[in-house]
């Protein structure tokens, strides 16, 4: 199997499933509630802000990908949207997931060789370096979300 190939399964695998933590994106935020998603438990991001922060990385290197800009940083990554009804907190999750799958065609259909090449601006080293660095910060935050939203059930 090619690397970006592998790449792509990866990513699959921490929103979908079959990966070693044995959990994954859609199974712990499928079932959570718009008021669990901005209970705030001590001084944790909530899960909603973790899980916008995530889609605003994917969105980010989707548009990198498809040859435009890099526009964004972090501030802008943790201003989370007032999801305002549990319709739009399950939009922005079945977005998500929408997106997460494009990401990984995208991958998918690259040549191996365009993963070595530069991302956006040289300081930010490779497309593989940045591809490889966003999906295990997303298993750093599924973590964190798997322990908030046990607290707040608890």
């Amino acid at each position: 199997m090619s690397v970006p190939k592998q790449i792509a399964e990866r990513l699959r695998r921490v929103y979908f499933g079959y990966n070693w933590s044995s959990t994954n994106l859609k199974e712990q935020l499928s079932d959570v509630t718009l008021a669990e998603a901005h209970t705030q438990v001590g001084e944790l991001n909530t899960i909603a802000s973790l899980a916008y922060h995530m889609f605003y990385y994917l969105r980010l290197q989707t548009k990198v990908l498809r040859g435009g800009p890099l526009e964004g940083n972090d501030k802008e990554s943790w201003q989370t949207p007032d999801f305002a009804s549990e319709s739009d907190w399950t939009s922005f999750l079945e977005q998500s997931w929408e997106e997460a799958e494009a990401f990984a065609k995208i991958l998918e259909e690259m040549p191996e060789e365009k993963l070595w090449s530069e991302f956006a601006d040289p300081k930010y080293k490779t497309i593989f370096y940045n591809v490889a660095g966003m999906i295990e910060h997303f298993h750093y935050h599924l973590g964190q979300i798997v322990l908030i939203k046990k607290q707040i059930r608890e």
